[in-house]
């Protein structure tokens, strides 16, 4: 209790400073400084209450999520579904696969008059988290008015279960105040129990960033990108990139232009505003490049920058090799690779992969991805760009084993799937009571 007084107070006088820190960096997305009050849990009387709040932070979440939202709509159609995020373009992604379907308003602050008047508008149910989502004050609040807690998709990692346990006087009465944890795996389980979550209250539900499919909607994307690409071109797409990682693959690219001249690179910078530094750095690396934004076919182009939001998923299809940024420098942990595994497609990731260390292990074991072996922290970047560099040659060299690694990797995918239909019976069963 006194771990979160103190919390409370801590957070509440660096109230200005967070205020400070979201002008700051709205000077590179102005969208920081939109909304300010829904941030301080002044939230639109439009909001209608008694539903079920879904949070999911940023752009990754909102798709990994999508399945199990679209089956809240379907099975709940009398109560409000909210989505909270916490980034801009996040809220963006909500609107753009949503609409009106849902209710949509950023979670405020986890400071506590932020969160008292988000609750006191809001009134929801039952209030979801994902991952590693844990907001003390907010779930403390909850827990007092008896509203139902739930956390999915709940993901541990061994260097996340260090930190946290130095907060432990925090963190394990929040935990303890989930009704349910629905965990990744029997691994992710095992930490959250080390770090104080009692044993009834988890359960090893699989992850939901496995049920993916394949829609209309999806499908109509593909179709517009693929008019933007020549057919006869082979293709290397590096997604979800971070600061460092476009250098890497710049230096790549240089090396396998060698034997692929013809070769065009599509690079997907994880935040929006990266997008124009990304696309100076490679033209001032002396590369043809063309942007999403322009709406221009390519011909002759080098590289094709992706600035837009929501269409990494149907450009994978467009791809005869990806590359998983995140992964190279040894801080970020990597990104979701069963999105290109669902198209088939032969992935390349470096050597951190810690967020998704289960997935990693299912894979490799299947023969399913190449991960790199040399570290961003022993090894330099010249010698990361020509372990990627021989990668990306040898795989454009040898059709047939591309084919053989994108088909492991979808049997994967479909191996591990249904953890959305649990989830959903932990969701009616927390209703029920």
């Amino acid at each position: 209790m006194f771990a979160l007084l103190f919390y409370r107070i801590l957070l509440l006088s660096l109230l200005p400073i967070v205020l400070i820190a979201l002008l700051l960096r709205s000077k590179n997305n102005k969208q920081y400084r939109q909304r300010i009050s829904e941030r301080l849990g002044f939230i639109s009387n439009s909001i209608k209450p008694d539903g079920i709040v879904v949070h999911a932070a940023s752009v990754g979440e909102v798709l990994a999520l999508k399945p199990f939202i679209n089956e809240l709509l379907t099975n709940y159609p009398a109560l409000a579904i909210t989505v909270t995020t916490f980034t801009p373009t996040g809220s963006a992604q909500v609107k753009k696969l949503f609409g009106n379907s849902v209710q949509h308003c950023y979670l405020p602050l986890d400071i506590f008059p932020c969160t008292w008047l988000f609750l006191q508008r809001v009134k929801p149910q039952l209030v979801i988290f994902m991952e590693t989502e844990l907001w003390p004050n907010l779930i403390a609040q909850c827990h007092h008015k008896k509203i139902k807690l739930l956390l999915i998709n709940g993901r541990l990692s061994k260097k996340s279960l260090h930190s946290y346990s130095k907060l432990k006087a925090l963190i394990t009465p929040c935990l303890q105040r989930f009704d349910t944890i629905l965990t990744q795996s029997q691994q992710n389980l095992a930490h959250f129990i080390q770090l104080g979550a009692r044993s009834e209250q988890c359960l090893n539900s699989g992850n939901v960033k496995f049920d993916i499919s394949i829609n209309d909607e999806l499908a109509q994307k593909q179709t517009e990108l693929a008019q933007y690409i020549s057919n006869h071109r082979k293709t290397w797409i590096v997604a979800s990139t971070h600061q460092g990682d476009e250098k890497l693959a710049l230096l790549a690219f240089t090396k396998i232009l060698a034997h692929f001249p013809q070769l065009l690179l599509v690079l997907v910078p994880r935040h929006p505003e990266r997008f124009q530094s990304v696309a100076e750095q490679c033209q001032k690396q002396g590369f043809s490049t063309i942007k999403r934004s322009d709406k221009k076919v390519i011909n002759d182009e080098n590289i094709w920058l992706l600035d837009s939001l929501g269409e990494l998923m149907a450009t994978f299809a467009l791809g005869d090799i990806i590359t998983m940024g995140g992964s190279f420098s040894g801080s970020i942990g990597g990104h979701n690779p069963l999105e290109p595994a669902l198209f088939k497609k032969p992935i390349i990731v470096g050597n951190d992969m810690s967020n998704f260390a289960e997935v990693m292990q299912q894979m490799q074991h299947e023969n399913g991805i190449v991960q790199l072996k040399t570290p961003a922290t022993t090894t330099s970047i010249d010698e990361q760009a020509d372990e990627l560099a021989n990668s990306v040659i040898k795989l454009l060299s040898a059709p047939e084993q591309q084919h053989i690694l994108g088909q492991h990797a979808y049997n994967v995918v479909l191996a591990n799937q249904g953890a959305t239909q649990t989830t959903l019976q932990q969701v009616q069963s927390l209703l029920n009571q």
